[in-house]
């Protein structure tokens, strides 16, 4: 339904967008992950027709967004992160308004509203104008013109941002029972409302697309995992059989009254080194209490491709010109 290639878009001397790829399928939704400033709304702009792409192409439903613009926004619903409604009008007024805007013939205009209100959970603010229902309200407002089209494919640009839990939770709901009729294009910086939402995740930095997958698929695949064992033997002697396990590094250890230990590992090799610590503790006689091997969060997976992978390009290019 969405498919981009070699997508840039530079702002003078700025690459705010660098050459990204992906695909949304039919009936996913994808949750668009970036720290401030990745190029999430950018990427965004361009597939809603607000920027033209400075190269690459972009398609939605089978539309270039370039070429034909107009038959590519029919098949979209946009919900920007600060949604421009009209203050003086009615919740059902404007959504009506809304609906004629966008082309929705006349006699179908009262069923489209009436459907994408109940969609969106706006039904019991309908007569209220638009200025007097809170933030919540506001953001669902948006996301009823962003469906009274009907169109098959909504993008959402941060539909949480500003919410309280409740109105956050709330918010998820509806976005969850949208997967059944639409495909979403969700963009947040709040990551467990995606992973809580979205059944596959694309994160963006500085411009570039860094990941694509499961959410949980990506975090199990991250070398990040930690150990946690503990036995009862003393401090020394349970860093001596961690230390000499392969794939494991000693994080930290200590005392675990009244008579054993704990130690933390960083593992890079797997749950192959768990169970070969498990089994030479066995053998050694020591009564293990403890072993289990934690995936980082995703949260921790994000930072380290993001935060991480930038403190890592720094100290690579610094070990290269003290080389120089």
């Amino acid at each position: 339904m969405i498919r981009v290639r070699e997508l840039s878009k530079r702002f003078g001397q700025t690459l705010a967008v660098d050459r990204i790829s992906f695909e949304v399928a039919r009936g996913e939704i994808v949750g668009f992950l970036g720290p401030n400033g990745a190029g999430k709304t950018t990427t965004i702009r361009v597939l809603t027709g607000y920027h033209a792409a400075s190269s690459g192409t972009a398609e939605v439903a089978g539309h270039d967004v370039a070429t034909a613009s107009l038959a590519a926004r029919r098949q979209l619903g946009y919900l920007p992160e600060n949604v421009p409604i009209y203050p003086d009008l009615r919740v059902v007024e404007y959504l009506r308004y809304r609906a004629a805007l966008k082309g929705v013939p006349w006699r179908e205009r009262k069923a489209a509203v009436a459907r994408a209100m109940a969609k969106a959970g706006v039904e019991d603010v309908a007569r209220k104008l638009c200025g007097q229902v809170s933030r919540g309200y506001r953001q669902r407002v948006g996301l009823a013109d962003a469906l009274v089209a009907n169109p098959p494919i909504l993008i959402l640009d941060e539909p949480t941002s500003g919410l309280d839990p409740n109105q956050r939770r709330r918010i998820k709901q509806v976005v969850r029972d949208l997967a059944a009729e639409h495909t979403v294009l969700f963009s947040s910086h709040i990551l467990t409302e995606v992973e809580d939402v979205s059944s596959r995740i694309l994160v963006i930095h500085r411009g570039r697309l860094r990941a694509d997958g499961a959410p949980r698929a990506l975090v199990a695949e991250s070398a990040a995992r930690r150990l946690r064992v503990a036995a009862a033997c003393s401090v020394a002697r349970l860093v001596e059989f961690v230390a000499a396990t392969p794939g494991l590094e000693v994080v930290r250890s200590a005392p675990q009254p009244p008579d054993g230990a704990s130690v933390e590992a960083a593992v890079a090799a797997g749950e192959g080194a768990a169970r070969a610590l498990g089994e030479r503790l066995l053998a050694a006689g020591i009564a293990v209490r403890e072993l289990a091997v934690e995936l980082p969060t995703l949260e921790e997976y994000f930072h380290r491709i993001t935060e991480g992978s930038d403190r890592q390009e720094e100290l690579a290019h610094g070990a290269a010109e003290a080389n120089a």
